[in-house]
């Protein structure tokens, strides 16, 4: 039965157990990635590809041709767009436009 003194310890290379630091936990991928944020800068519309173009660290470009190709291929892009632009904050902001829909209704 595994206990959470069993969770908290970790193998080392030679087969001792080593407990690991008080510290919180943070994804590999995530540690050097700033937040997901609607940008200003470089904005055409509402900021949603280039925020999306900040977060993955590519030209703003290839996300905006890559909404243009998906709304000729049946138009996914477009409720996609929407989505992002409802749920992702803009720069500056902890709240996107959703959550303080849903905290006005309430």
């Amino acid at each position: 039965m595994n206990t959470f003194e069993d969770t908290t310890q970790s193998q080392t290379s030679s087969g001792q157990s080593q407990t690991r630091s008080d510290q919180p936990w943070t994804p590999p991928a995530a540690a050097g990635r700033p937040p997901l944020r609607r940008a200003y800068d470089g904005r055409m519309i509402a900021g949603v590809c280039a925020g999306i173009a900040d977060y993955l660290s590519v030209d703003v470009t290839i996300v905006r041709v890559a909404f243009a190709v998906f709304t000729f291929l049946g138009g996914a892009a477009i409720p996609a767009y929407l989505a992002c632009l409802l749920l992702i904050p803009e720069e500056g902001s902890d709240q996107s436009i959703a959550s303080s829909l849903l905290d006005s209704v309430r």
